[in-house]
Order: C-alpha cells, then structure tokens, then sequence
C-alpha cells in the first residue's frame, strides 16, 4: 500500500548526498540553505537577483511580457499577503518570512503532491494512523520482515518524529505539521529530532557518540584496502581540530548540530534588510504598499525593465 513512497521517507527528506557509486566519493551530510538565487547580486546592473529573492527562482522567470501595470496590479496583492498582521505596513520580519517561504515553494509543493496518499478521510489532516496505515500498513502483521528492512524499527523512528511535528500533541497534523514531519531540517523545533536521527544513523557501537571512525567510516566506503583519498585525510584533521570541540574524540549532541546545522549567513534576512532599504522613502523602517509600488522593479519587473521577472498567477503561494 502505497510503498512506493517509502524510500523517500526513508530519507527523511534530507539533503544527504550517499556514496552508491563510487568508494572514494564523499557522502555530505551537512545541511546548508539553498542560495535565493544562481545570478549575481549587481543591482547597479539588473534586478534579478532581487526577482529570484522574491519570488522564488522558477516563478521570476516565467513571463516577461507583463505591463508595468499589471505587474504593479499583481505585486499589490502579493504585498495584501504579506502584511501577516494586516496593519498595512510590511516588515522586515514579515519580508524574510515571504522570501523564505518563496524559496521553500518546492517542499511545499513536494508536501501537496504526497497529501492526498495519506489523508485517507479527506478531512484536511492527517493522524497518526492514517500516515502509519498507509506507509507499513501491508507489514502491520510481521514488521520484521526477511527483506532486509526493520519496519518495527522504522515505525518507531517514524513515530517519534511525528509527535515531534505535531505541536498540540493530538496525534493529528496539519498541513504545516506535516511538512515539519517530512522536512524537520526546515525548522527549528525539529533540529533536534534531525541530529538524533544522524547520531543514530552514524553511532554503530551504540555508546551515543559519533567517534573518529564512526565519523569517517559515514562519509567514506572503504573497498579493497585501496589507499585513502586525501580528502578522507583531511577529514580526519577536521574531527580532531573543529568537529570535536571538548578533544574527548567523540562528537556529542552539541557537537554535531554545530557540523550538520552550522549557523550559516542569513541570506533571507539580508535581502529583506536590503529590499526595506532601498525602497522605505521616509525612512521609518517599515514599507507601505505604496513605497514598494513605486519600486516594483526591484521586486518584480516588467515590460518596462526588460528584466523580465514577472507576476504570472493570482494563485501563487
């Protein structure tokens, strides 16, 4: 039933990159944002980056052919939604929450698509049971199965993720619970629920540490006794130097949510500082409608600008 699914969840929608083909590459398991865009930031130039900042890099690009007006038209409303608090000014908070949801369109999207498998009563949420039916429900009478995979293992792991996601604690999600469940990495309360998952994964003697070998023996599939590559080496010197911060040669909790959730730049954070900038004309700190109207062309283009990042749907978001 449904199993078709099962290795994406398995991998917990991680950005995990594992070593199946070759033995010397390296397997990644630190987590990084996607940058808001793959053009330069050069706004003495164009606007592109910003359009790809803010909407999201596929949407920027679809059309080219809008008039100022209606961009302007369309910008208006998407600026309606994001004055969370409706009081008629936008923030900088509340444009870094839009800019990361644009970037994060495509989990959302992901989430979407999986929905409908799994609320089986279509009742707009989906319990425990619904999700623990669908996915192991042909393995429900023998989960530990001879087919190489521990499913009693697997439900439980599930499970504990699950109630993590699901903030009132009803054994229901909804659809942003889920999204937490199938994407914990997103968000912050699940960060913790991400490093046990990797201890776990990484831990093979069971001690509730990652050591050295631990550590190299995840990212490196040795085969054959070949000579190590040097980047394995290098690894090594990395553990000892940064991973390991207390030198006891082992990473403890602490010590691994610093290497695979590093606190990297905040990239959202610096386009919304940098769009309020550049078009808050009376300088309050705060955007009006009115104020990013007159500066729609950094947000969106038109026509007008040759730019060609564009407001396509009424829909979007």
């Amino acid at each position: 039933m449904k199993m078709e699914i099962r290795p994406l969840l398995m991998c917990f929608a991680l950005c995990v990159v594992y070593a199946t083909s070759k033995p010397t590459e390296k397997k990644d398991r630190v987590l990084h944002d996607a940058p808001l865009s793959s053009k330069e930031h050069d706004d003495g130039t164009n606007f592109d980056y910003d359009h790809d900042a803010f909407l999201g890099e596929e949407e920027a690009k679809t059309f080219d052919d809008l008039t100022p007006e209606e961009s302007k038209n369309r910008l208006g409303k998407i600026v309606d939604k994001i004055d969370a608090d409706e009081d008629g000014f936008v923030t900088e908070a509340e444009l870094k929450a839009w800019i990361k949801k644009a970037q994060k369109k495509y989990i959302y999207d992901n989430v979407e698509r999986q929905w409908k498998d799994f609320d089986m009563n279509n009742d707009g949420m989906i319990s425990w049971d619904e999700y623990k039916n669908v996915t192991y429900g042909t393995y429900l009478d023998d989960l530990e199965s001879d087919d190489g995979y521990n499913y009693k293992q697997m439900m439980a792991r599930d499970e504990r993720r699950f109630k993590m996601a699901d903030g009132n604690g009803d054994h229901i999600a909804d659809k942003e619970e889920f999204t937490a469940f199938l994407h914990p990495e997103e968000y912050e309360h699940m960060k913790d629920i991400v490093v046990l998952e990797t201890m776990e994964d990484i831990d093979k003697n069971g001690d509730g540490f990652i050591g050295l070998e631990e550590y190299i023996g995840d990212m490196y599939n040795h085969e054959d006794e070949m000579d190590e590559p040097e980047w394995v080496a290098t690894e090594r010197e990395q553990f000892s130097e940064f991973r390991d911060k207390n030198k006891d040669g082992k990473m403890d909790k602490e010590e691994t949510m610093d290497w695979i959730l590093p606190a990297d730049y905040d990239h959202a954070e610096a386009e919304a500082k940098h769009l309020v900038y550049e078009s808050d004309t009376n300088k309050d700190g705060k955007l009006t409608k009115e104020e990013i109207l007159n500066k729609y062309d950094l947000f969106v283009g038109s026509q007008a600008t040759d730019f060609g990042e564009a407001l396509v749907r009424h829909e979007e978001f």
